[in-house]
């Protein structure tokens, strides 16, 4: 057994691991971070089917404050505005009607980002559930689809960190 061959074989073992972790931990920190999301965003939901017929075209604006610690996301949420077949309404102060949100993000590396998040909302009537299914498009903005317990509402969603 040639020792000269063994200890420069384990170093050279040692050498290449420390320098793989060194790339991994690179390329996940600076080329493929997270996506910003602990802060205030606004989420605008389009309703494009319903059971209930006077929120079909309705539209929905919420100001959500989340931190994301990993991949877990929690926070509330106020609703701010709301646009149906019953009209027009801005929800200001002790009005607005609030939510708690949790949530994850799904790192693709190969792909875009994607958020689920999960709003309970307690709603003038009830406690309701809404689910948003988001793909990241750039560092402060998603969109997709949500599905609610609220009339069995379905349609479009779009995230940002500036008012709509």
């Amino acid at each position: 057994m040639n020792f000269d061959s063994f200890y420069s074989d384990v170093l050279a073992t040692i050498v290449g691991g420390i320098a793989l972790t060194i790339l991994f931990f690179v390329s996940k920190e600076k080329i493929f971070p997270f996506p910003v999301l602990s802060g205030r965003f606004y989420l605008e939901q389009k309703t494009v089917t319903t059971e209930y017929g006077l929120y079909a075209g309705m539209v929905l604006r919420y100001v959500i404050l989340i931190i994301r610690v990993g991949d877990k996301i929690e926070g509330t949420a106020e609703k701010i505005y709301e646009n149906s077949k019953s009209g027009e309404r801005t929800y200001v102060g002790k009005n607005r009607i609030r939510g708690e949100v949790t949530g994850y993000v799904e790192k693709r590396y190969f792909g875009k980002d994607k958020i689920c998040l999960h709003m309970v909302e307690d709603g003038s009537k009830r406690k309701s559930s809404t689910l948003y299914m988001l793909e990241v498009t750039s560092e402060y903005t998603a969109s997709g689809e949500f599905v609610s317990t609220i009339a069995d509402q379905t349609g479009t969603v779009k995230w940002q960190n500036q008012p709509f």
